[in-house]
């Protein structure tokens, strides 16, 4: 019965599509449902990864890994996890349960050298925090992600997934972020009554962080042209793909947060090159066809925000004021922030100042929380030489192992995803850590049968 349950269904987009979008309602007109919507989702994959058979584990594993990434946003906003970092310790869970149901590849060690390095800042941090710090929670703020990451890594070094699974896991990945869009129409019907200048507006991002809302967003276009191009095989799947994704990309702009759509861009792009180039002349044409569907979408998103937004969209993203000056710090304070981090690291190279010790140091300073919002300054800042070693180890083993494996095709969008994120945003939520896993698959492609006549 079990396994009855478990088999692949017929790909039902549409019904999961409406529902998501029912998701979205729901949410807003009821917020307390967002813990039940988190619990029962929850327990639904738990059951789909504990009953399945073990042909199935990984795909049921990445599936709710990807569900849950692509949802913590839409929790956090609608205060539906049982922690803040409740997505990041799920996609935890799930990849040690897969590793125990499946075991790991023990090519991938070098990735327990990276989790045994990130050791030393811990125990550098408990000499160097202040005493206004919570230990506990500092550290496990700040750790949750590289560790995830790391777990992740794990997990997915070159295991054996199908190009059709693979496809599967990047709609889990959108389907989340149809219900945020769905919830931010809603919480915020007129984008006009909410415009305060050209800085990131928290109005427009449903009440949360805009650099967070519109990351997750990014995600989902990301996702949605993924869906576009490859399994969208009518005008009328076409139409509701392009639909959405003007949807989803008009909200990301009016939250006015630009890092979340340049990642989107950087990413689509990375992928449009790769399976262009490795595609027959036949499909060639078919990905110029649906090229042109998305450049119209694209100038139709525009317009209509520029339109909303009286022009504050043009001049945010030409880095200009609401009078149209120049702001002159394109990276709005990040650079300020990194420029601290790299002090940090040349004041003490060796372990670095300690985990959580630059958020302390700008509490005791200027009084304000702010977060590292580049994950390279804040590996060498808190982890010194041993965070070289951990950057190298990041950057270099994917390209050694695609080196070797060109199978993935979505591999660079996949790398690209988390280079841009973790450069924007650090490692705030899961999709980063979750999207370099997925980078370091082994793709099989699914051989058809032949049927030959019999011989009589």
């Amino acid at each position: 019965m079990n396994s009855r349950f478990l088999k692949n269904k017929k790909d039902n987009y549409i019904g999961l599509v409406l529902i998501h979008l029912a998701i979205g309602v729901a949410l807003y007109l009821f917020e307390p449902l967002s813990k039940l919507y988190f619990i029962v989702t929850l327990l639904y994959f738990l059951f789909r990864i504990i009953m399945s058979p073990a042909s199935q584990k990984t795909k049921e594993v990445l599936l709710a890994c990807a569900y849950f990434a692509g949802a913590e946003v839409l929790f956090r906003m609608t205060k539906g996890g049982l922690a803040y970092e409740a997505s990041k310790y799920l996609v935890i869970l799930f990849m040690l349960m897969g590793m125990f149901f499946r075991g790991i590849s023990g090519k991938g060690y070098v990735y327990f050298l990276y989790l045994i390095l990130l050791v030393p800042g811990v125990l550098v941090a408990s000499t160097t925090l202040g005493y206004s710090a919570n230990f506990r929670t500092a550290v496990a703020f700040v750790l949750s992600g590289p560790v995830c990451l790391g777990i992740a890594a794990l997990f997915c070094f070159d295991r054996k997934v199908t190009k059709n699974t693979l496809i599967e896991i990047i709609n889990f990945l959108a389907l989340p972020s149809i219900a945020t869009t769905m919830y931010l129409f809603i919480y915020n019907p007129s984008i006009k009554e909410t415009l305060s200048g050209t800085a990131s507006n928290a109005a427009s991002s449903g009440g949360f962080g805009p650099n967070q809302v519109s990351t997750a967003l990014g995600l989902g276009m990301f996702a949605l042209v993924v869906r576009l191009f490859v399994k969208s095989p009518t005008l009328i799947l076409k139409i509701i793909n392009l639909t959405i994704l003007i949807a989803m990309s008009f909200r990301a702009l009016v939250t006015f947060s630009r890092g979340g759509v340049f990642a989107a861009i950087i990413v689509i792009i990375a992928f449009l090159v790769t399976i262009y180039f490795k595609s027959s002349v036949k499909v060639k044409n078919q990905i110029v066809a649906s090229f042109i569907l998305l450049s119209i979408a694209i100038v139709v998103t525009w317009l209509i925000s520029s339109t909303l937004t009286y022009g504050l969209i043009d001049k945010r993203y030409s880095n200009k004021d609401s009078l149209g000056r120049d702001k002159g710090d394109v990276s709005t304070g990040r650079f300020e922030l990194f420029e601290e981090e790299m002090q940090g690291f040349l004041q003490n190279p060796f372990l670095g100042i300690g985990i959580s010790k630059t958020q302390n140091i700008r509490v005791e300073k200027e009084g304000k929380r702010l977060p590292s919002h580049n994950e390279i300054g804040r590996l060498l800042s808190e982890h010194g030489l041993l965070g070289i070693v951990m950057i190298l180890i990041l950057g270099l083993r994917p390209l050694i192992y695609r080196s070797k494996n060109k199978r993935n095709n979505y591999f660079y969008a996949f790398l690209c995803f988390w280079f841009a994120t973790i450069n924007h945003s650090g490692m705030r939520i899961a999709a980063p850590a979750l999207l370099y896993a997925l980078s370091l698959l082994n793709v099989k492609y699914e051989k058809h049968p032949v049927h030959r006549k019999q011989i009589k």
